[in-house]
């Protein structure tokens, strides 16, 4: 069978690493066919948009695309390409998995959470306007509907995983009406999956310390739009940092798959970025189309790369090159790959 995937390339770096990404999934022997598309700074003046209407429609035919990092202005000019595909293709559900890999160097050994971030809603739904000339408002939109969605994927995320726990995150001491409905709606979805998936809810606050102090006693956590992106750039940060951290927004009909990190244009073309992020959300995607062993191929070939100490990016301590690093790890996946389809010799 072969997948055909939607690619964008992205800002920056994001072409370098594309190409490092397909390198390694197509080691492990799967048939792709890749939908190149572009989106990013470089389309306004061709398009007038960072998102040409290509783009969605690619996504929209395939169901499924693999994204390198795209830039987003602070303060000004275009919104932000990442958020505009979330909503266009209501990818509601964002999942940022936070794993230990041995050999990066952290202050934590054998984490291993997930962040299920409503991807929706929230004050990124971008109502916000200049109230004069001295100030500005933003509004934030928490709905039942979207709620109710997001919970029950993570508890049906946790079943599917063999996870033990969901945690909620919350403001709702402060935000009684609208993270107060975000808490009813998770108590509400809890209830059904009593007896085997535990729950419990925290202040997000609260939850900030508590990942600090003992990550260890979190599993899948669960979170408002807002809460969620600062709590999944927290969580990157107790396994090594964003240039490790997979990304995948999953929609009723599409999937994207990317990392979480910037474009970095002031190193575009220098063969020095780091690919692992988006290697490994390559392997999400992997997981996502029931490709379980080819994605566990990916993700072991990372951590035995890393893991060996010989050939890591830069910024992992080493000085391989993008495509020397994932030459390194396209060769461990094709042989985890020749071993598994390999036939076992007979019996005499």
């Amino acid at each position: 069978m072969t997948h055909r995937v939607t690619l964008i390339p992205g800002d920056g770096i994001g072409p370098e690493l594309a190409d490092a990404a397909v390198t390694v999934l197509e080691a492990t022997g799967i048939s792709f066919e890749w939908e190149r598309v572009d989106a990013g700074e470089a389309m306004i003046e061709r398009y007038g948009t960072p998102l040409p209407d290509e783009v969605l429609a690619s996504i929209r035919r395939n169901r499924l695309a693999l994204k390198g990092p795209i830039t987003t202005p602070i303060g000004e000019g275009f919104r932000s390409v990442n958020v505009a595909l979330r909503q266009a293709l209501d990818l509601y559900a964002n999942v940022r998995p936070g794993r230990s890999i041995p050999g990066i160097a952290s202050r934590y050994q054998d984490v291993d959470l997930v962040i299920v971030r409503e991807n929706t809603e929230d004050l990124y739904a971008g109502i916000e306007h200049r109230v004069g000339a001295d100030a500005a408002e933003s509004i934030k939109i928490i709905t039942r509907v979207a709620s109710m969605r997001i919970a029950r994927y993570a508890f049906e995320y946790a079943v599917a995983n063999g996870r033990r726990k969901v945690t909620a995150v919350h403001k709702a001491n402060i935000m009684k009406l609208s993270d107060g409905l975000f808490l009813e709606c998770c108590r509400t979805v809890a209830a059904d999956y009593a007896g085997r998936i535990e729950f419990e809810d925290r202040i997000v606050d609260n939850m900030c310390m508590q990942l600090v102090q003992r990550p260890e006693q979190f599993d899948v956590i669960v979170a408002p739009n807002l809460y969620g992106d600062i709590l999944s750039d927290l969580v990157a940060g107790l396994v090594g940092g964003l240039g490790v951290a997979p990304g995948a927004n999953i929609g009723l009909h599409a999937a994207v798959f990317e990392p979480v990190h910037g474009s970095a244009p002031k190193y575009a073309g220098l063969d020095i970025a780091d690919p692992t992020a988006l290697i490994l959300s390559g392997a999400l995607m992997l997981r996502h189309i029931g490709e379980t062993a080819a994605a566990e191929h990916v993700e072991g070939a990372i951590r035995s790369v890393i893991g060996a100490g010989k050939v890591l990016p830069r910024d992992l301590g080493g000085s391989a090159g993008t495509k020397a690093f994932a030459a390194a790890v396209a060769e461990r996946v094709g042989d985890a790959s020749r071993a598994a389809t390999k036939p076992s010799p007979a019996r005499p």
